[in-house]
């Protein structure tokens, strides 16, 4: 008898590690193989700096080492509150999945009590005690069919998730610190060179007042030199309130107040250290690294375990309350030859719902297949935001050179002009056209080289950032 009640319980236990949940694959990559596919290719002689990584696990200080950056990227990490924010509630979800995963084991807990009745009637007085102490679990449901093993697996993915979209919300803080500091520095250089114009439009508009005084100009041209003059004028707040701006968002990103020696000093954005280059021939399967998209794939999992917590709902509910103690009548005999035990099984069995079950099963298979979906949008959006930072960052370079020579043939422009008005052989229209175009193509050649910048920061970020190395640990 011992033996056949031994041989129950572990085919009972046996049963209870089955589950219901659909065997999960992962849907197919709903894009083109690889990045090398591209319109666009690139010169032979760019150089690739860390061709020989997985763009997935290069680390950001290995991209962005300009060292005051690093430091405001570390400061951000340490304090931004969005990232803390995203790290309590991973905290949350980690606290629901031990939850979750409680209930698969019985709860013990220990009761006592005592007890004195008196029954008063007749002649006599009846006075009875009842002493009891009883050790036992309170309706632990038996798994049978795997309803607890699924949701505590629902749980758990839905808590791998979260930790993925934490590691989004890092690699996106890494970039944004990245583009606002060097936006800050474009900005500042900006108006760095609008001070410079406008110091050399000064000083035109002076030579023509002299040249108006002695005769040899006239009033247009004192004119054109101050319409000029205020048009450089105009630019100069602008930029001081763009690189005020660019310092606040610096700050709300780091979550503190910061140094001016952080914030690019008299830094110029044609003399920082360059950002490391990616690799550009690689496999969209390096997309499957990106947080984004495993937490995309954790969602899937979740909503596949989902379907097996609502198959088996279909099952009977087994639970079983038991417990063992010892009772007595007197308090001192209450650890002697005592003992009693009770074990209550229940079970429930669903009968007749009106369709109830058969709807939250099909709900659950729903979810799955919108999360299919949207696992397979992230991919082909993921691809898109890549192939895009790519195409770009093969025309960037070609584009700055190509403005660097303008630039070049501007400044030259400019000095023949100028030594042409000042020998009287042109006008000074002339000298107006060159050092507007000259200052034009400044501000272009700055504006493009912020461009190529942003560019490869968030090829980065597309790519994934690279949390293998130099990342912080999650909660």
């Amino acid at each position: 008898m011992k033996n056949l009640l031994a041989i129950t319980v572990a085919a009972l236990f046996m049963l209870a590690g089955c589950t219901m949940i659909p065997e999960y694959t992962r849907p197919k990559m709903p894009v083109a193989g690889s990045f090398e596919n591209s319109r666009i290719k690139r010169p032979a002689a760019d150089k690739i700096d860390l061709s020989t990584k997985n763009a997935g696990e290069i680390g950001w200080r290995e991209v962005f080492i300009d060292p005051d950056l690093q430091s405001l990227i570390q400061t951000a990490l340490e304090n931004n509150k969005n990232l803390r924010q995203a790290a309590l509630e991973l905290a949350m979800y980690h606290a629901k999945y031990r939850i979750q995963k409680s209930v698969l084991y019985p709860g013990i807990s220990a009761s006592g009590f005592a007890m004195k009745q008196r029954t008063l009637g007749g002649e006599s007085h009846v006075t009875s005690e009842v002493y009891s102490l009883e050790v036992g679990t309170a309706s632990w449901e038996l798994d049978f069919f795997g309803r607890i093993r699924s949701l505590k697996e629902q749980t758990l993915e839905t808590a791998l998730a979260k930790e993925e979209s934490l590691k989004s919300v890092q690699v996106s803080l890494v970039s944004e610190v990245a583009a606002a500091y060097l936006t800050l520095i474009a900005d500042r250089e900006l108006l760095r060179i609008s001070k410079e114009t406008k110091k050399i439009e000064e000083e035109s508009y002076e030579l023509v007042r002299q040249r108006v005084e002695a005769g040899v100009a006239d009033q247009m041209d004192l004119a054109q030199a101050r319409t000029a003059l205020e048009s450089v004028k105009v630019n100069l707040p602008m930029y001081r309130r763009q690189a005020a701006q660019d310092i606040n968002r610096l700050e709300l990103l780091t979550g503190s107040p910061l140094p001016e020696n952080l914030l690019g000093g008299g830094k110029r954005l044609t003399e920082l250290a360059p950002l490391a280059v990616l690799p550009s021939a690689m496999s969209s399967e390096i997309l499957l690294q990106r947080p984004d998209i495993q937490a995309a794939e954790h969602q899937l999992k979740a909503a596949n375990a989902n379907i097996g917590a609502a198959r088996a709902a279909f099952f009977p509910s087994i639970s079983l309350t038991a417990g063992i103690g010892l009772i007595s009548s007197e308090l001192s005999e209450l650890f002697d030859d005592s003992g009693t035990y009770q074990v209550r099984p229940a079970i429930t069995l669903p009968i007749f719902n009106a369709g109830r079950l058969k709807a939250e099963l099909d709900v659950a298979k729903l979810q799955k297949e919108a999360s299919i979906v949207q696992y397979e949008y992230a991919i082909q959006n993921a691809f898109r935001e890549v192939s895009d930072a790519l195409a770009a960052l093969e025309t960037y370079d070609e584009q700055l050179a190509s403005q660097k020579a303008n630039l070049d043939a501007n400044q030259q422009y400019y000095d023949h002009a100028k030594n042409r008005y000042e020998e009287g052989v042109d006008s000074f229209l002339t000298l107006l056209i060159a050092q507007r175009s000259l200052y034009a193509a400044k501000q272009s050649y700055l504006v493009i080289k912020l461009s190529n910048y942003i560019n490869k920061v968030n090829l980065y970020k597309v790519l994934g950032g690279g949390w293998v190395k130099n990342g912080p640990q999650s909660e």
